[in-house]
């Protein structure tokens, strides 16, 4: 079986989609909206790194339960430069790289997600369907952010 090598490329892809969306929030800190909203969203990819790493031992996989955490220096720096860069036009276009990136990432895990739960599914593995569902649908979501962040800025951002 090879679930727990799925689990293991889920968990390090969870870790880097939280990176992701922490980085966005970091940012882009005088954007309130951008800030906080990735900032929970991130939470949720920290939460499914739990899980995974709690459902991979079944599977013989050991993984770190506390998802990664990044250096507070480097937190400050990017929160001092999104204060300096305030809402320049070069602050509109590192959003949309910066959404763009977040797209990508959660459609790779929304991938990962769809694949375990089809898995589970043909060896009845009702705990991992059920996990895979339940952060499945938040990926979705994380995805669906994105997207419709990138629609509702791109036209001012590129335009003005």
């Amino acid at each position: 079986m090879k679930i727990g090598l799925v689990l293991e490329e889920l968990h390090r892809s969870e870790n880097e989609l939280a990176h992701e969306l922490l980085k966005v929030s970091e940012r882009h800190k005088v954007d309130h909206d951008i800030y906080y909203l990735a900032r929970d969203l991130a939470k949720w990819s920290q939460e499914h790194v739990r899980e995974i790493a709690k459902i991979a031992k079944q599977y013989g996989q050991e993984l770190d339960p506390e998802p990664r955490d990044e250096a507070a220096v480097m937190e400050k720096l990017r929160e001092k430069g999104s204060e300096l860069m305030g809402r320049r036009g070069e602050a509109g276009l590192l959003l949309l790289r910066d959404l763009r990136e977040v797209y990508l990432k959660s459609c790779g895990v929304s991938a990962d997600w769809e694949m375990l739960a089809q898995a589970a599914q043909g060896i009845k593995h009702t705990d991992l369907l059920e996990v895979a569902q339940r952060c499945h649908a938040q990926t979705v979501r994380q995805m669906k952010w994105a997207n419709g962040k990138i629609k509702e800025s791109s036209t001012q951002i590129l335009v003005s």
